[in-house]
């Protein structure tokens, strides 16, 4: 892999780039994107682009060259417990995840599992993640260094929890606080990273951590918040039994000025109409996370009621709550709970989620998920015909709308032919190499 590409790089092939909304966008068939210094300069018809004759060229032919994914929701320190049986959400938890995260307390553990997380992302098309870590600051510098070192636009932070957890992933309010703000400090708006405060979720924080976590939230700027809400009823239960206070599980983080913008509130599954107004009147972005809803049996997200109010939504791949790390199996899933609810998602409210649609929800839309003038140039190229049953399904395929669709259904991480970040090559499939 070739990581420096050099300053100045044109990329050729087919072009979609979503404006402001999933039905705003535009499609080059031939299409140019030069970019310069990290940033997109020129993009349009390969005929009316302008390439100096110094920039080099790579001409992608009939991939298709798309804004880098955003993956709205991820737990990195739990890749190596993906696929594992047989559990609801807090029995998982308890059973297979906290076990994983106790070993994070080594630093070079977690440095090799950010090293792998990052490259598996890569390998998938996402150029931009929001990150849970784990309770240890050292997951935290170990996944930005590692992000840094490729030139990645990250949003990640240090899991606070001060209950119901085993002694050793927990900190307290004071250490949270004390913790927390030293990496805010250190990597906040360093080169492409970006903080956020990380209550895990609310049973396994006390009201005072919570408070030191609100209060986190309003005096460092620019900082995220991301955790969880109403993913599985038998926490909504739990929830409610140490919040009596709260009108609801969502409401429990309004009371301690935990809503708001970039507030990156993962699953979002059983949700009252009051919540998802709530939702949208404190401009707070829930994350989709469909493979995980699945897998551990949650429930089924309600897509269009968030759609109806323009609330901002993205996707999320959990991990390893979810199945994978591939964007388009994460896209299929969602369309398959849309149809439980009655609502067919289309390819382009999917692809939208997945790029602009996705950074609007991380407050980065003015950033990244465009391909246009003055966007970071982070994209991700798509083999159309990776596999042979795709590449028959093409041959039927004359509308984009069906092009986009067979991806969602049938592609995994062969479709993905390389992928750049901040103008840089990051990743290219061994067909590439």
């Amino acid at each position: 892999m070739n990581t420096d590409v050099g300053s100045s790089l044109a990329l050729k092939g087919r072009i979609l780039t979503f404006n402001d909304s999933p039905h705003n966008y535009d499609y080059w068939e031939s299409g140019c994107v030069l970019i310069e210094g990290g940033f997109i300069t020129s993009v349009g018809d390969a005929s009316l682009v302008e390439v100096p004759n110094d920039v080099r060229i790579i001409d992608h032919g009939e991939d298709l060259i798309l804004p880098g994914f955003v993956d709205g929701h991820v737990h990195y320190p739990q890749m190596n417990v993906i696929a594992s049986f047989g559990a609801k959400l807090i029995d998982w938890l308890n059973t297979f995840t906290f076990p994983e995260e106790a070993k994070f307390s080594d630093k070079s553990y977690a440095s090799a599992a950010a090293k792998f997380f990052l490259s598996e992302a890569l390998r998938n098309g996402y150029t931009t993640s929001a990150v849970f870590c784990t309770v240890h600051p050292q997951s935290v510098e170990a996944f930005f260094t590692e992000a840094e070192r490729l030139g990645l636009r990250m949003i990640a932070g240090k899991v606070l929890m001060d209950r119901h957890a085993p002694k050793s992933l927990l900190d307290t309010a004071q250490t949270s606080y004390d913790q927390s703000k030293e990496l805010i400090d250190k990597w906040h708006n360093k080169n492409r990273a970006l903080y956020a405060i990380t209550p895990r979720f609310a049973p396994t924080s006390t009201p005072e951590q919570l408070e030191v976590s609100g209060a986190l939230y309003r005096e460092s700027e620019g900082v995220y918040v991301q955790s969880h809400v109403s993913e599985n009823v038998d926490e909504i239960s739990w929830v409610a039994e140490l919040f009596p206070q709260a009108t609801s599980y969502l409401d429990v983080y309004n009371g301690f000025d935990l809503l708001g913008p970039r507030t990156l509130y993962g699953h979002g599954v059983h949700f009252s109409d009051a919540d998802i107004e709530m939702v949208k009147d404190t401009d707070t972005s829930i994350i989709h996370c469909p493979t995980s809803n699945l897998f551990l049996g949650s429930g089924l997200f309600e897509f269009q009621k968030f759609k109806d109010v323009g609330a901002r939504v993205a996707l999320g791949t959990d991990v390893g709550g979810g199945t994978s790390l591939s964007p388009f199996a994460t896209m299929k899933a969602a369309y398959e709970i849309a149809q439980f609810r009655n609502y067919s998602l289309t390819p382009f409210e999917a692809f939208y989620l997945l790029t602009l649609g996705g950074a609007e929800a991380l407050h980065l839309g003015d950033k990244i998920g465009r391909i246009a003038p003055g966007y970071e140039a982070d994209l991700t190229v798509v083999n159309l015909t990776s596999t042979e049953i795709i590449s028959n399904r093409m041959k039927q395929s004359n509308e984009l709308a069906e092009i986009l669709f067979s991806q969602i259904i049938m592609a995994d991480d062969r479709a993905i032919r390389t992928t750049y970040a901040n103008g840089k090559q990051v990743y290219k499939s061994d067909e590439e190499a």
